[in-house]
């Protein structure tokens, strides 16, 4: 069996813990790693979201078991991340790897950023509004394809932000994740097959797109019971400074 499959199921599994438990990050740590072994941004993206419609179906399901999910919020935010990731998909496909490969470890820094700044400041409780979960999805459904993870660090940065419960925050943006990966991928596909999208090398990653869904998979029904029971700051802590880094790192090798 190829070295990357047990590589990537290492990532996978890690990913999808940290992602199951804080709603976050699966997407940002796996494509981050991916872009740090020379895959361009769209073959990364399109590989992470191939893997996040099953590694989001079991945890999506962790969730729904543990009571973690609202229907209505999921309703709303899986409609508008669904457009938006269609729309994301279509541009990162119309736009050559290396120019917009300096924007993605950009997006990812931020949202590094982003995932640190949720640890240090953790949202006080107070009533949730239902103004804008339907373009909160699809801003987060447009970035999550460019960049090939932001739907967690924006949606459940947002959602707790607002006040809303974190166990259902996270618990129905993971499940909301499933169907926005879905259509990202048919996206992605339809682009393929159509010819707008010419890609060199996809083929190549069979084996660490199956390491990522074995292990994410595996980690799913974990991080549901993580969610239920654990404080997570630490961990978020750890899950921004990683991001961070990777990004960093990345950005060094791009100057």
């Amino acid at each position: 069996m190829d070295p990357d499959f047990w590589l990537f199921a290492a990532v996978g599994f890690a990913a999808q813990l940290v992602d199951g438990a804080l709603g976050m990050a699966y997407g940002v740590i796996s494509t981050s790693v991916l872009l740090s072994f020379g895959v361009t941004p769209a073959n990364a993206s399109a590989s992470v979201h191939a893997a996040k419609v099953f590694t989001g179906l079991a945890s999506g399901l962790s969730h729904i078991v543990y009571r973690n999910v609202d229907w209505k919020l999921l309703a709303l935010l899986a409609g508008g991340g669904v457009a938006g990731g269609i729309l994301g998909a279509y541009v990162l496909t119309s736009v050559p790897g290396e120019a917009v490969k300096p924007f993605v470890v950009a997006w990812l820094f931020l949202m590094g950023l982003v995932i640190l700044y949720r640890a240090w400041r953790q949202a006080r409780p107070k009533v949730f509004s239902w103004r804008s979960p339907l373009p909160l999805g699809l801003v987060g459904g447009f970035f999550d394809a460019i960049g090939g993870g932001g739907w967690g660090p924006v949606v459940t940065s947002s959602l707790m932000g607002a006040g809303a419960d974190p166990r259902k925050a996270i618990g129905t943006t993971n499940t909301a994740e499933v169907f926005v990966a879905a259509a990202t991928s048919a996206a992605f596909l339809s682009a393929l097959l159509t010819g707008h999208w010419e890609t060199a090398g996809l083929r190549d990653l069979l084996w660490s797109l199956a390491g990522l869904i074995a292990g994410g998979m595996i980690a799913a029904p974990v991080a549901g019971w993580m969610t239920k029971v654990l404080p997570l700051r630490m961990l978020t802590w750890i899950v921004g400074v990683l991001v961070v880094a990777l990004a960093v790192w990345q950005g060094v090798g791009l100057l």
